[in-house]
Parts: C-alpha cells; sequence; structure tokens
C-alpha cells in the first residue's frame, strides 16, 4: 500500500512533441503518432553524400511538412502567389540545430519539395526521439533536423 501523495511508480516517458507557432490560424502541438495517424505517409529513400562521412543510404516516411503547416492555417491569402511567397518556415530540433525554409520551397505551385516530418527511420517508429524533418532534394543532410521541438510559419521579414 502506498503512503499519500507518494508515486505509484516510475512514471512513463513523456512522447516526443513538436509546436506549430507563429502567424498561423491555429497553434499546435504534435506528437509523433499525431503526425502519422492526421496526414497521409509519404516515403523518401535518400543518400547523404557529404565529403567527411561518404554516401550514406536512408528511408524516412511520415507527412508532408507542407500538409501539417496547412493544417495550422498560415496567415496568408491561398489564393495569392505573392503572398505565400513571402512566408518562411524556421524549423528547430532538440539539439539546438536549426534551419529554415521559404514557404515557396514545399509550395505545390513554386517547387514542390517533398520535405517531411518523418514518424520512421529506417523502418524504425521515432516516437521516443521526435519526428525529423527531411529534405529529399539536398544532397547532404545539413538541413535534416532531428527530434523536431518547433516549427514556427511567419512572413520575412516581419514575425520574426
Amino acid at each position: 500500500m502506498s503512503r499519500p501523495g507518494a508515486p505509484l511508480g516510475p512514471s512513463a516517458p513523456q512522447p516526443a512533441s513538436l509546436s506549430v507557432i507563429g502567424e498561423v490560424g491555429l497553434l499546435a502541438t504534435l506528437t509523433v503518432r499525431d503526425l502519422r495517424e492526421g496526414w497521409p505517409r509519404h516515403r523518401a529513400e535518400v543518400v547523404f553524400d557529404c565529403a567527411t562521412g561518404g554516401p550514406r543510404h536512408h528511408v524516412f516516411e511520415g507527412p508532408l511538412l507542407r500538409e501539417v503547416a496547412l493544417a495550422s492555417h498560415p496567415l496568408f491569402d491561398v489564393r495569392r502567389r505573392k503572398d505565400r511567397s513571402r512566408f518562411a518556415l524556421a524549423v528547430s530540433g532538440g539539439d539546438g540545430h536549426r534551419t529554415v525554409l521559404a514557404w515557396a520551397e514545399i509550395d505545390a505551385d513554386f517547387g514542390n519539395a517533398p520535405v517531411l516530418l518523418a514518424t520512421r527511420l529506417d523502418g524504425e517508429d521515432l516516437d521516443a526521439v521526435g519526428s525529423q524533418l527531411v529534405v529529399p532534394v539536398d544532397r547532404c543532410g545539413a538541413r535534416y533536423i532531428s527530434a523536431v521541438t518547433r516549427v514556427r510559419i511567419g512572413a520575412w521579414p516581419g514575425g520574426w
């Protein structure tokens, strides 16, 4: 029998999550499970070919960053290309690594890059460690962000 107020046992670790913030109509906090179950899954087979590590092959799965971001209702007029093209996404990871993408890179009317918020890496779920930003069009993985904690959406240069 436990004492009143005493812990009942080891607490389960909290699932990793990310926040979607900035110039959006709907702020969101999403776990890897939310990402996996809330949007269609896409697959990207990538090869990192960086000078220091040589080629590395990986398979990532998860929703498109564009689809997740659109669900937060960015505060631009979707009918106006120039309005959309002034927005950017700043992505932060648990290790402090950050990168910025122009909205036009991921927008279907512009670059249409299949950037993922990966929920699986090489067949393994990322629930415990957090989602990973994957930019399959990059030869080197410098814009890949592990353990994504935040996606900030906003117009450039205002709102930053």
